[in-house]
Order: structure tokens, then sequence, then C-alpha cells
């Protein structure tokens, strides 16, 4: 049993691939916890190790080609060290994931119903009729008209919207009590994002599912979160709350991913502010705080930023955070320098 009794338990993971480059250290000692009925967004930029992750949490991984350690505690049952045919059968009944290009995750060949049905029957005894009629009702929940019809209907016949929408059919189709959502709403227009993010309310309200929803738009996490984790480098460099996370961040790269996200509801003279630089290389991270060859205030910390790395750190209850600088010089600069700017 998970001695937390959290519904989901992430304890030092760490997911590595061996390249003919060097060691890719895609995920280097990642923690988090997450209820029943609550939703985590987990940002960054690419290359952070947020897809990483979820494909780790959900067994999807070839354990040939990388090496994985740690703890992941699904409702008591410890998925890396257990079996590929015991997470197999977790995936689908207890866990399931959205993925982001659903024209690429279903396949091309079979009806969307068709990938439904077969979706839910090898969680349930049930017959190809009995599962094609709640293959047809899951998809008029979804909001796609005359399910009856679109039931037999390729994916290639769906708009970027409706695929989207029949991808969450599918991940719904054996009510799942763990959804993942990578980037469920990129390349969809804003209206359709908008109801995609309703959608995946509501059902979290009927199902009580917990959710984790991996994105780089913080719009959709104020929109859908209860609390952040922003990774860098493969690293969790700061957790909160949404209102935390928004309102009082600690880290340095997270203001930097506010100052990047333009705001509808202030004028602005000024462009955005991106965060200088590139995402570092997960081969040859930079020494000490991986962020520091970005960060304008890496100056201050007497040389610990390149030699030292930063440990998560409470800076207030629910809210930890990984950087040198002290937690009142943090708040002092970003009340007196960054929010100003925002």
């Amino acid at each position: 049993m998970n001695p937390s009794g959290s519904f989901l338990e992430v304890r030092d993971l760490r997911i590595h691939f061996p390249t003919d480059d060097g060691l890719v250290k895609s995920v280097d000692g990642l923690n988090f916890q997450l209820e029943r009925g609550q939703t985590l967004g987990i940002v960054g930029e690419s290359g952070s190790g947020k897809s990483v992750t979820s494909l780790g949490i959900l067994g999807l991984h070839n354990r040939r080609n990388c090496r994985i350690s740690g703890e992941i505690w699904l409702d008591g049952t410890e998925i890396v060290s257990s079996s590929p045919d015991k997470v197999r059968r977790l995936r689908g009944r207890k866990m399931a994931m959205i993925f982001q290009d659903p024209l690429s995750a279903m396949h091309p060949f079979y009806s969307v119903g068709a990938q439904i049905v077969e979706a839910y029957r090898i969680h349930h005894d049930v017959s190809k009729k009995v599962a094609r009629k709640h293959a047809v009702d899951l998809l008029g929940r979804v909001g796609i008209p005359t399910p009856a019809k679109r039931v037999d209907d390729f994916p290639h016949q769906f708009s970027g919207g409706m695929r989207q929408r029949a991808m969450i059919a599918m991940a719904l189709s054996c009510d799942p009590e763990l959804l993942i959502a990578d980037e469920p709403t990129t390349a969809l227009d804003v209206t359709v994002q908008a109801q995609i993010l309703d959608l995946l309310r509501d059902l979290q309200e009927e199902f009580n599912s917990a959710i984790i929803m991996i994105t780089h738009d913080l719009g959709v996490v104020a929109e859908l979160a209860d609390e952040v984790l922003v990774m860098y480098g493969g690293r969790c460099v700061e957790q909160a709350t949404v209102e935390s996370a928004f309102y009082n961040p600690a880290h340095p790269y997270t203001w930097g991913l506010l100052g990047s996200m333009p705001r509808l509801d202030r004028d602005r003279s000024e462009r955005l502010m991106p965060v200088k630089g590139t995402p570092p290389s997960l081969i040859n991270l930079p020494s000490g705080c991986a962020f520091h060859p970005r960060c304008a205030y890496a100056d201050l910390n007497g040389g610990r930023s390149v030699t030292e790395v930063p440990e998560l750190t409470e800076v207030s209850p629910g809210q930890r955070a990984a950087c040198h600088l002290p937690a009142e010089r943090r708040r002092k600069i970003w009340e007196e320098e960054i929010r100003p700017k925002l």
C-alpha cells in the first residue's frame, strides 16, 4: 500500500535514455501527489520532461530503451516494479490518456466506434452490440452530433475538435480514475479549446476523476487546475496552488513563463517578455541550477547557482521552489520588479 494514502504519488522518479551521444535525463528526481477529484497542471517548455513523465505513469516506456527508477503509486499499486501485464490491465480501467495528436494516436484503418468498442471489451465481458451502444453513448456525451451515424466514421472524417472529442470518449470508455491529458487543446481554435476544457471539467465532476493536465499554456492551467507543477530540465522547480503560482510565484523561471503570456485584461504598450536563451540539453545539463545560464538573478548567490543544485524548499504553506535566492529576496524582486511589468 502507498504509505502516504494519496490516490497517486510519484516518488523520486527518474527516467533516463541511454544514447550514442550520452545519457538523456528526461526526468530526474520528480515528486508529487494527486487526489481524486483534483487537477494537477504540469507546465514547462518543450523538452522539460512533461510528456515523458506521463508516459512513465502509464507504463508506456520500453524498458529495454530506458532506465526507470523511483516509485509511482496508483491507488495502492506500485507501477514501476509491476509487470507489463499488470500495468496493461490498469490502463483503460484505472488510468487513461488523451494524447496530443488524436490523428496519429488513432488507427487510420478502423472506425472511431470500432476503436472505442475494442478498448471497452478488453476490460468488460460484453457483446459487440452492448459495446457499440456504449460507444454511441460516449460520443454523444462528449458532444459529437448524430453519434449513431458518426460512430462508423474514420478518424480522417472528423474535424480537429471532433477528433479530440472522440479521443476523450475513447479515454473515458472504461471510466478511468486517473485521466492524463497531454496538450489536449493544441492546434485547436479558442472556441473549441473552451469547449474541450468545459467538457473535461464536467466529466471530472461526474466521475470524480483525478486529472493531470500537461500543457505549455498557462491560460489552460488557470482555467482547469488546482495545483501547478513547473518543470525545467527534467526537474520540478516550483510546485504550488494555482493562486500562489499566478499571484505570488517563487521561482524566476515561473516569472519568465508568466511574462511571456499575453494578457487581455489590461492595455499593453510593451512587447511580451520572453525567457531569454533556449532550454538546456538533457544530455549535458548546466552545472548547479540548470536555469542559471538564463536567469537574470544567478549572480546574486555568490556562485552557488553554478556549483550547487538547489533543493525544493517550502516558501509558504503548499508552495515549494528550488532556488538559491532567499525567499524574502525573491518576494521583494517579484513585488518591485516583475509584477509591475506583467
